[in-house]
């Protein structure tokens, strides 16, 4: 006691220049804890190893405040509660004050107080922005399905005319209360009127819906993204709207945006049409769904968003013709720094363009990164680099929090950080270098560095791919080589080139070629999806296997030197696990109408239901193989030999690792006598129904009926380990989820239908 009494009375002189950080950080620790103990001395030595590692390793304060922002954002919707999301912001409130009283004492530890410090604060900052946000604009749904007259002013009008109807977006009151709200409803071509346009005010019968949930765990979250979308509810016309008061006929950016859609289309016929309209003006509805499958599987589909790539060649190509034309001038180039004045007029092409083109979330995502790039070129800075897409992702996080959560976001900086890593290490700096050759070595090395660059986008999206979509295209990056440059150096530019000169009526041989370097985009997308493994299944990985991805590839990217390769442990991990991952056996629907039965044949999926035109893409269907990690192909339960079926039931038997799982699952609704139900139940290992089963229904494990889906939501379901995933629990308590309120099943005039006792056992079973 009597030497730590004199220590701390004993006034620390303040370190020189030349003294050694390590005798700093030595002094500094002392001066905090007063001791000398093991555990000091041990902490001591692990914050001066962690202090120069960071030293050594490039550690640069904006990318990881980002990567923190983006932690804290994804740490809300991952967080199931509100006690949750308050402990995570208090413990780093908590932990960002201990590292900078910690860290800051005489200066010492100056990586490690920004490391810890600022990251905290940004993890903190990040959840609390998507809260707020939440809280401000999140829009209840209604509580369950009706039809009802409407009538309301359309805020918004989208023509899809690949899906034969008309998309319009209403603010009503809705009915029964005076809650003011936006429903989004489709109204087939047939019924269109001409006069809903924006500002016009209709009225027509409508089925409306609350946003549907995820229908599987894993799935589309619609009610999420209509949660901060301020959409209340979602149906169809069931007729023809009235206009009580007609809209604007001009003036207005969308009506400009429609005009050069309808324009285009009148042009360029089909898909290419469309194609060249989503170019132009963002409108994608004229994409057939064979051909913008086929994009999604070849990997083209980036090509359909307006996004970095139309926006980056928009304003390069504003920015070269400005300061080509400028320089024709030699007065004006003595005296004015073109650079600059180009950089301006290039900005407002990109803003002019980001409207025309609807202002879209990963519009104007890739406009503000665009615009920041002009930014540091005007002040003769380094335009691609880690601070400057940390910026643009910042800003884009500010205004659109939840962004993170969708796979626009993750897949766009995903494949700008994936350049910028890849084109600012240091082999590669060195393969790219000027230097004497040949004249065909440097455009071979550019064709070389161009499949690179694709290969490695293509490995940075695959798991954001898989995590989604369940699905990945493997020969994405060859595709790219040729449509990346076919669409930003033919394709855009000849659509920009017919638009000119259609002012003086001049521009049809040009929309033919437009036309047919689209057809040739299109030839490639189809012709790259029918390679023999062109597209890879995967179910669900979960988001552990996700997150080890990301970690791994956020390590890979922003650190410098050989430390950057330790980013490989974990993404290897993730992938290594993907060979043991498995689909569930059972995949059962939030309404319980849909089943879906893995393993039981070989390559097909059984579904309690088939679509009803096989000619068209189902929403149920999809949805079940995509969970199952399957390529499409079902075989209807009722004509499975190993089933046994009556009008409202079947039956049918499992086999998993040696044991038997009986199976019973409601077809209809039809009465069934309580005694000849309870039987059948009795005798089942799991019951499956959309209907509520009486309290005499007790199967020997799990009763899946509508009293348990309406709080639980869809259900996955793996026999062997006797694991139930649900939507709720992926939910937690946020505000576009609430269980389920639907009005009771309407009982058929039909004769009962008593579900089949006998189980025939399954034979062959392929798991």
């Amino acid at each position: 006691m009597r030497g730590m009494a004199s220590e701390a009375t004993i006034p620390v002189p303040a370190a020189s220049e030349a003294e050694p950080r390590a005798a700093l950080q030595h002094r500094s620790w002392r001066s905090l804890s007063g001791l000398s103990s093991g555990p000091i001395k041990l902490a001591r030595a692990v914050a001066a190893r962690l202090e120069q590692f960071l030293g050594a390793a490039g550690f640069e304060r904006a990318p990881w405040l980002a990567v923190g922002f983006a932690g804290g954002i994804g740490g809300w919707f991952e967080l199931g509660s509100r006690g949750q999301w308050q402990a995570l912001i208090g413990s780093c409130l908590l932990g960002a004050i201990a590292a900078f009283w910690l860290f800051s004492r005489d200066g010492s530890f100056p990586w490690l107080r920004q490391a810890l410090g600022w990251f905290l604060l940004a993890v903190a900052a990040g959840c609390l922005i998507v809260w707020a946000k939440s809280s401000l604009v999140g829009t209840q749904a209604i509580a369950r399905p009706y039809a009802a007259t409407i009538t309301g002013r359309v805020l918004d009008r989208q023509e899809q005319p690949a899906e034969q109807r008309v998309r319009l977006v209403l603010a009503i009151r809705e009915p029964g209360s005076a809650r003011a709200i936006r429903v989004r409803v489709n109204v087939p071509l047939e019924h269109d009127s001409a006069g809903a346009l924006e500002g016009a005010v209709v009225r027509l019968r409508a089925r409306l819906m609350p946003p549907a949930p995820p229908m599987l765990p894993g799935g589309y979250n619609f009610a999420r993204v209509a949660w901060f979308d301020g959409v209340a509810a979602t149906g169809s016309a069931l007729g023809p709207p009235e206009i009580i008061s007609p809209g604007a006929t001009g003036g207005s950016i969308r009506h400009v945006q429609r005009w050069i859609a309808a324009h285009i289309h009148q042009r360029i016929a089909g898909s290419a049409g469309g194609i060249a309209a989503a170019f132009a003006s963002g409108d994608r509805g004229g994409i057939a769904d064979a051909d913008e499958q086929a994009m999604r599987d070849s990997g083209l589909t980036h090509l359909l968003s307006v996004s970095g790539l139309h926006v980056s060649a928009v304003i390069a190509g504003g920015y070269l013709i400005t300061i080509s034309l400028l320089a024709l001038w030699p007065w004006l180039t003595l005296r004015v720094r073109l650079p600059v004045v180009a950089a301006g007029v290039a900005a407002l092409t990109g803003i002019g363009y980001t409207l025309l083109t609807g202002a879209e979330v990963p519009t104007v995502r890739s406009c503000t990164g665009a615009l920041l790039v002009l930014l540091a070129v005007a002040l003769g800075r380094e335009p691609l680099s880690l601070r400057m897409l940390a910026i643009a992702a910042v800003l884009v996080m500010l205004l659109w929090p939840e962004a993170v959560a969708g796979p626009s976001f993750q897949m766009s900086f995903a494949s700008v950080l994936a350049i910028i890593s890849l084109h600012g290490s240091e082999p590669v700096r060195h393969f790219l270098a000027h230097r004497e050759e040949g004249w065909l070595m440097r455009p071979a090395r550019g064709a070389a560095m161009l499949l690179a660059t694709g290969l490695v986008i293509e490995l940075a999206l695959m798991p954001i791919a898989f995590y989604h979509f369940h699905r990945a295209g493997v020969y994405g990056a060859l595709a790219n080589v040729v449509a990346i440059p076919l669409t930003t150096f033919v394709s855009m530019p000849l659509i920009a080139l017919a638009l000119f000169l259609d002012l003086a009526g001049l521009g049809a041989p040009v929309w033919w070629l437009a036309g047919k370097s689209l057809e040739l985009l299109l030839g490639i997308a189809h012709w790259t999806a029918a390679r023999p493994g062109a597209v890879n299944h995967l179910p669900a990985m979960g988001e552990g296997r996700f997150l080890l991805f990301v970690a791994g590839a956020l390590w890979l990217a922003l650190w410098r030197g050989r430390v950057r390769l330790f980013g490989l442990i974990p993404a290897t991990g993730a992938a290594l696990s993907l060979i043991a991952l498995h689909p569930p056996d059972l995949l059962i629907s939030g309404d319980g109408r849909h089943v879906g039965i893995v393993g039981a044949t070989d390559g097909s999926l059984l579904v309690l239901r088939e679509a009803r035109d096989p000619a068209k893409s189902s929403y149920a269907i999809d949805n079940l193989t995509e969970g199952a990690g399957m390529d499409g192909k079902t075989l209807a339960l009722a004509d499975w030999p190993g089933a046994s079926c009556s009008t409202d039931w079947c039956t049918l038997v499992l086999n998993r690792k040696g044991r038997d799982w009986h199976m019973l699952i409601a077809r209809g609704a039809n009465p069934v006598p309580e005694r000849a139900l309870a039987a059948a139940c009795d005798v089942s290992d799991v019951v499956i129904a959309a209907r509520w089963l009486p309290q005499s229904c007790r199967p020997r494990w799990l009763k899946a009926d509508r009293n348990m889906l309406d709080k639980t939501g869809g259900l996955t379901i793996d026999l062997a380990s006797k694991q139930v995933v649900t939507v709720a629990e992926g939910e937690g308590e946020h505000g576009w989820w609430h269980p389920v309120v639907r009005a009771p099943f309407r009982a058929r005039n039909t004769p009962s239908s008593v579900p089949p006792v006998a189980q025939p056992r399954l034979q062959g079973d392929t798991r």
